[in-house]
Formats: structure tokens, sequence, C-alpha cells
């Protein structure tokens, strides 16, 4: 059988095409809630200091909202997925990795139960030049990907691929 009777035999009606990456990212939402849910039952059960901040009166207030966020997060991004939007998801699955819960569980200490995040910050010289190096390039790395965006703009359609 020769490649071209071969590629003829994988060839996929069109609007497979499209739903293709919706399912994908529905598997991969339902894997990261998992996860999410995974470590948020995990977390204050290894951890008494973490259970006892999590669920101790002043900070349950506080902290109660965040599951509720969290599932608001995931069915936006679920929702985002079987749409036409393609900048939905992205801010879904960004707000769903900022709920996540583990910086709210061990902020301020960035290294679990050994430096703070301002002990394991470098020094204000460092941050300086760092600081100045970022002023200087970020500008040009900006201006260089709007630069390709816009040269490439209406190149490729989701409808075409190598098929």
């Amino acid at each position: 059988m020769d490649c071209s009777a071969r590629a003829g035999s994988f060839s996929r009606p069109k609007a497979t095409f499209r739903t293709l990456p919706a399912t994908q990212g529905s598997v991969c939402l339902i894997g990261v809630l998992a996860a999410i849910g995974t470590v948020s039952v995990w977390t204050p059960i290894m951890n008494p200091a973490i259970a006892s901040r999590w669920f101790v009166f002043p900070n349950i207030l506080f902290l109660a909202p965040v599951p509720l966020a969290t599932a608001a997060a995931a069915l936006l991004t679920w929702r985002a997925l079987h749409s036409r939007s393609e900048v939905l998801p992205f801010v879904g699955g960004i707000g769903l990795f900022v709920l996540s819960g583990i910086a709210i569980s061990l902020y301020p200490m960035i290294v679990p139960h050994h430096f703070t995040l301002w002990e394991a910050a470098s020094s204000d010289r460092t941050q300086a030049f760092l600081l100045v190096g970022t002023l200087a390039l970020l500008p040009v790395i900006l201006m260089y990907t709007s630069w390709s965006y816009w040269v490439f703009r209406g190149k490729v359609r989701a409808d075409i691929g190598y098929h």
C-alpha cells in the first residue's frame, strides 16, 4: 500500500478538527481539577499548621470564598473550552492556578518551613539590577512579539493543518 492511500484512510471530517481541541482541553481540565481537589483535601490532613490556618474562625471567613471562586473559574473554563473564544480558557486556567490554594496555604513561607518570602528574596542591589534589565528588555520583547503577530496575522486558520 502506498503512502497516498494510507494518508487518505486517516482523514477526518472538518468538524472533528474543531471539536478535538475542546475535547482534549476538557480532559486536561478534569485532570487539573482532580489534582486541585486532591491537594486541597490532602494538605490540611498532612499538615496541622495549615489545617489550623484554614479552619480557625477569622481565617475561615476569608478563605471560604476560595473554593467557590475556584468552582466558578472551573465552570468558566469549561464553558470557554466549548466556545470559539481563545482568551477565556487561558484566563480561566490562570485563575485556577492562582486559586489552587498552595500559595494561600504556605504564605508567607516561600520554602516550606524554612524561609519566608522576604528571607528568600535577593538583595536590594540585585533586585535593582534586574529591574533595570527588565525595563530595558521587556519593551523590546513586547515590540518584537507584536511585530511577529502582525506579520503572521491571517496566515493560519483552524481548519487547515498537516492532514
